[in-house]
């Protein structure tokens, strides 16, 4: 198995509609297994396809509760949603360090296939509830941003791209110490070897 790299907001791929998946096979197994590791690494609860890139119409979901196993759904679809709404914090792996409130109807029902290819149906709220909706929000090209009003998106944009220069900055600031440090070793080999 192996973790995978996951998109990061900008990427394409988080904006376009998911492909519905035709067949069950060991590639999409695989693909299941390595999202499971990409998602536990990241420290997630949920991780839809165009996350890692691939535009296919699955998610992994495991929100760490005995009532709720973790789950692979592929094209799932939302058949019935609660009228009434809560508004829960929510993050993303795909925009990280930031969260926002978002609304959202308290229950969904939702059907997929599991990855023994059998259809499943799952009503929940809470929790499972908003991270069902949220990750098949992403194979439908919606972020959770798109939930906040102008105003609010922007500040939590605005705190992103501050987030993500600072990083940058700090990852430059690394790479120019290893570089400054193999030059010493170098310089220091160098004129050892001229010693002898």
């Amino acid at each position: 198995m192996a973790v995978l790299k996951i998109e990061k907001l900008g990427s394409s791929v988080l904006r376009r509609k998911a492909d519905e998946i035709e067949e069950i096979d060991p590639e999409l197994r695989e693909l299941i297994a390595d999202m499971f590791d990409t998602m536990y690494e990241a420290e997630g609860v949920g991780l839809a396809g165009p996350q890692i890139g691939v535009s296919r119409r699955v998610v992994v979901i495991d929100v760490n509760n005995p009532d709720h196993p973790r789950m692979a759904l592929i094209n799932p679809r939302i058949v019935d949603s609660d009228s009434r709404t809560a508004k829960e914090e929510e993050g993303c792996l795909s925009i990280p360090g930031v969260s926002a409130f978002v609304k959202r109807p308290e229950e969904v029902e939702v059907e997929a296939i599991d990855e023994s290819g059998r259809p499943v149906r799952v009503r929940a709220g809470g929790l499972l509830g908003r991270c069902l909706q949220h990750e098949i929000d992403h194979l439908n090209g919606v972020l959770f941003i798109d939930y906040l009003s102008p105003l609010k998106r922007s500040m939590v944009l605005k705190k992103y791209r501050q987030m993500q220069a600072e990083e940058e900055a700090e990852a430059r600031e690394k790479s120019r110490d290893r570089s400054r440090e193999g030059s010493k070793e170098g310089g220091q080999n160098s004129s050892t070897r001229r010693g002898r």
